[in-house]
């Protein structure tokens, strides 16, 4: 997207990070906005001040005609990607911007919010009961039982979702380790990722990108939310439904991923309020800390492998899924005639 654009409508003031949870606010005007946040939210970037995100970035488009984006600060960086995001996945919005009064500017970001923050809230209501189905021992009830309805007894309080969100490498099995984070002796920070992320609640000190946010857990909430509820425990289909189908999302995106996982974590957690205030569970630093190793240049392979592993859990038949091509298929066969071709051509430079 080309970033050289005019602004009639130019914020006079800059406001702080829009990349951190705003205030409460309520937007009574039904727009198409609202159901757009409800998705951006989800796929894109969840804990964000959408009006400052908005004012922010139509200034920051007017000081960039100067200052290229990598003289900006790794924050800011990351704030204009997410402003030029949203720019593009909704036609005509920066026009609205650009053409609007600064009080319009702020009444889209809180449109956006709103739907963002309702998407979140409805998440996080749904997958507080769903989530006991998930972990329950097979074919058993989870004992001592964990209501529904109440997140009291839960976190470090019950065995079973303490050893859930037990740090990775941290061994809950000792006495100690246990009795130290269940006092909150331990604290535990948002960048202490916890055990339920690997496949097979198993972490590999020697590989820790082995299985990371692989686990059926993560794939069973990422189902609840994105495809539907129905077809958590089924196999995937053909057809998409749900949120990822009214939106039109044929792939996983590493948003996505770092949302699901703090959504998961918070449903785990005995916190009954998600709030950035909330130094418990320390959902923000948490989510930020999974999108810093997601869009780190230097683990792209490692963040491509991961995707099209999450997209065939999800999306198996989109392209995004890379299904490897039948051995002795036609296709496999013009693939390695052609490779060969090229191999030879290589050998024998003219």
């Amino acid at each position: 997207m080309t970033t050289q654009h005019s602004t009639s409508s130019i914020p006079t003031k800059r406001t702080a990070s829009a990349l951190q949870m705003g205030p409460r606010k309520k937007a009574s005007t039904s727009d198409p906005l609202i159901s757009h946040g409800r998705h951006f939210g989800r796929t894109v970037f969840v804990l964000c001040n959408y009006p400052s995100l908005l004012t922010n970035g139509i200034l920051r488009l007017e000081q960039m005609e100067d200052t290229p984006l990598e003289d900006l600060s790794a924050d800011e960086r990351r704030e204009h990607r997410v402003f030029e995001q949203l720019l593009d996945s909704y036609p005509g919005l920066l026009e609205r911007l650009q053409n609007g009064s600064e009080e319009e500017i702020l009444h889209v970001g809180e449109l956006i919010g709103k739907g963002a923050a309702g998407a979140r809230g409805d998440d996080t209501k749904t997958l507080k009961s769903a989530i006991l189905d998930w972990i329950a021992p097979k074919g058993a009830a989870i004992q001592p039982p964990l209501h529904r309805n109440s997140k009291i007894d839960r976190g470090f309080n019950h065995e079973l979702t303490g050893s859930l969100l037990c740090p990775a490498g941290l061994n809950w099995n000792d006495s100690e380790t246990r009795e130290n984070l269940r006092s909150g002796e331990m604290s535990v920070c948002g960048d202490q990722w916890p055990i339920f992320l690997y496949a097979h609640y198993t972490y590999d000190v020697d590989d820790p990108w082995c299985g990371l946010l692989r686990s059926r857990l993560l794939v069973c909430a990422y189902k609840h939310v994105f495809t539907s509820p129905s077809l958590v425990d089924k196999e995937p289909k053909a057809t998409r439904s749900g949120n990822a189908r009214l939106h039109g999302m044929g792939s996983v995106t590493i948003a996505s991923m770092a949302y699901i996982a703090t959504q998961v974590r918070f449903a785990l957690s005995s916190s009954s309020v998600f709030s950035r205030t909330d130094t418990t569970t320390d959902s923000e630093t948490f989510y930020h800390s999974l999108l810093d190793l997601f869009e780190d240049p230097d683990e792209s392979t490692e963040v491509d492998e991961l995707l099209t592993w999450w997209n065939r859990q999800v999306f198996p038949n989109s392209s995004a899924a890379k299904r490897p091509i039948t051995a002795n298929s036609v296709l496999s066969k013009i693939r390695l005639k052609r490779l060969a071709a090229k191999q030879a051509t290589d050998s024998n430079p003219s």
